[in-house]
């Protein structure tokens, strides 16, 4: 049987700590709520307040409960007023001399069978625990940020953890309503140790200029579904956590380069732009503590503003390829009121991809997202075609056809001899560098990357690809026409995996190479980034969608590259690609969909 825990203290009343003494009330469990100073109990005591008249307001929350719950709270300064509690939940700030004397101290204070736990999000639980004279009944608890909301507690246990205090914490999570995953103590957890690399990595985009803070947040949110950009996310975590947290995993974590903090993090925390704490981080706020951004030196002008100057006039698009892309391309332009000209590599690749637009079409119609007229509009709006010629009097090309060099190069050749001047020239590449495209021309200024994104008419985002000869008429009119579309177009340099890419698939190989250690499980990791994060999938879901063969060519490119050691493709992910489980097209890759 595990234990029953009637009573709970907290130590430290920031965010965290006020929200995980919110979590325990709610569920019936008296807290002792433990500061410093009788200032910091007070702002402690206000934010919790705040949080429960929150939720009542909402309709979360029934006002007899919330006042039946602030009953069961009380406040007190110092660590003496726990000496009765049965489990003891620290969440001061992440400074390991710090947890390590209070723990010193809650050895003395507790008594002989509480369990002492730290919600530290990458500190050594172990090391905390040996400033105890009983460390088999040191455990960490790490709640997710607000803590009464998210449904995830990483359970942390050290080599030397009683099985008995792993059992009570985990059975004291369900009571709570969360769902645990419990893992030995290696640095960053799971979330952290997956998400801070990401969170890095974006600040290297923006501290390197490559792409804009809105359009690095915008990529992201657009074309993964997160529910925040990494730019505004490190805004909420704090600037100053963020960089705490990366420095103790890199120097904990092997010394992974990918967690050395960027430069630029250590500046701003040194200038004191905290982000929302501060009222100003990445991005300014109306005021300290406030979410609402408001514009300042570093704001774009509006899109309408910006695409309007030097764009050329787009009305005639051609689209090459008949694959998923290519098909999903000509439906988007030809919705919007561009007349397409479709050129596939023979009549029988063009009934085919003009059946696949019609079933779109009409799929359109049934669910009442556009008129039959408007179907038949577009529709008639399309010729289709299996001669490049018919490309001589478009304005815009848009080449979708297969990921190899070798074939782009020769169709840019083909369109550089075939298109009259001033036409803007378009890849839709994923992974390869547009400049090899540019250069099979002799008008590389009027050659971009237009990515976009699976399945395009659903997909919001197209990233707009400029190279180093791109002139800036034809990125503006490239942002232009995706503005036309409906879409949301960032820009970026012509690099490896460009912003989304760039960003996403080291992550998901950061995770096998977490299962390739044994560290957690593909069921544990999913949960942990899908509750913890907000992610809509799991890595490893995402990756058996995507395909285990996209991945690795992807990460392969980035790797060679970037010649980063971090970005070496998991050995794991090379031995399921060779053996043939690539993911729910083949029926198998990290989980079996054969019987599904």
């Amino acid at each position: 049987m595990a234990r029953e825990f009637t009573s709970v203290g907290v130590v430290g009343l920031g965010t965290m700590g006020a929200g995980i003494v919110e979590v325990f009330a709610r569920n019936g469990i008296d807290v002792v709520a433990v500061e410093i100073s009788a200032p910091a109990l007070e702002r402690g005591q206000a934010t919790l307040t705040r949080s429960t008249d929150r939720a009542v307001a909402k309709g979360k929350l029934d006002p007899a409960d919330r006042d039946a719950l602030l009953d069961r709270v009380t406040f007190a300064v110092g660590l003496d007023a726990l000496h009765a509690v049965d489990l003891v939940i620290e969440a001061v700030p992440e400074h390991l001399d710090l947890k390590q004397r209070i723990f010193a101290e809650l050895d003395r204070v507790c008594r002989p069978d509480a369990i002492l736990a730290t919600n530290t999000s990458s500190l050594s639980v172990t090391e905390i625990s040996v400033a105890t004279s009983r460390p088999h009944q040191v455990i960490g608890i790490h709640f997710f940020n607000p803590a009464p909301v998210m449904k995830l507690v990483e359970v942390i246990r050290t080599v030397v953890t009683s099985a008995d205090v792993v059992a009570d914490v985990e059975a004291l999570c369900s009571r709570l309503g969360k769902v645990d995953v419990t893992i030995n103590d290696r640095a960053g957890f799971i979330a952290n140790a997956l998400l801070f690399g990401y969170l890095n990595h974006a600040v290297a985009l923006f501290e390197s200029n490559y792409a804009s803070r809105e359009d690095i947040d915008a990529a992201m949110k657009l074309g993964c579904g997160l529910p925040m950009g990494p730019l505004a996310l490190m805004d909420l975590i704090g600037v100053d956590t963020a960089y705490e947290i990366l420095d103790t995993m890199y120097r904990r974590g092997g010394r992974d380069r990918r967690h050395a903090p960027v430069p630029l993090i250590k500046q701003m925390v040194t200038a004191g732009l905290l982000g929302r704490k501060s009222g100003r981080g990445f991005y300014t706020y109306e005021r300290p503590g406030s979410p609402v951004v408001v514009p300042d030196e570093a704001t774009p002008v509006a899109p309408a503003e910006a695409f309007s100057e030097g764009g050329r006039a787009i009305a005639k698009v051609g689209v090459v390829g008949s694959g998923t892309m290519a098909t999903g391309i000509i439906e988007v332009f030809a919705r919007a009121g561009y007349e397409v000209v479709s050129v596939t590599r023979g009549a029988e690749k063009s009934a085919s991809i003009c059946e696949a637009v019609k079933t779109s079409l009409n799929k359109g119609v049934v669910r009442g997202k556009l008129s039959e007229e408007e179907r038949d509009g577009a529709l008639g709006r399309i010729t289709w075609s299996a001669t490049l010629d018919h490309l001589a009097d478009v304005d815009l090309v848009v080449e979708a056809v297969v990921e190899e060099l070798s074939v782009k190069k020769a169709l840019f050749a083909s369109l550089d001899e075939i298109c009259k001047p001033g036409v803007v020239l378009a890849t839709t590449t994923s992974s390869l560098p547009v400049i090899e495209m540019a250069m099979a021309t002799q008008r590389p200024a009027d050659v971009v990357g237009l990515h976009f994104f699976n399945p395009a008419p659903i997909m919001q985002l197209v990233e707009v690809v400029r190279t180093i000869r791109t002139a800036p008429e034809t990125v503006a009119t490239a942002r232009a026409v995706c503005a036309a579309l409906g879409k949301t177009s960032v820009v970026c340099g012509d690099r490896s995996g460009f912003v989304v890419n760039a960003l996403l698939f080291p992550y998901l190989n950061d995770a096998v190479k977490m299962l390739e250690a044994s560290y957690s499980t593909t069921d544990d990791i999913d949960h942990a980034m899908k509750l913890g994060c907000g992610y809509p999938m799991g890595p490893f879901e995402l990756l058996d969608v995507v395909g285990l063969d996209v991945a690795l060519a992807i990460q392969r490119e980035l790797y060679l590259e970037l010649r980063e050691p971090g970005f070496a493709p998991a050995p794991l992910l090379e031995h399921l690609v060779t053996a043939g489980y690539l993911g729910r097209k083949t029926g198998r890759g990290f989980r079996d969909h054969t019987h599904r």
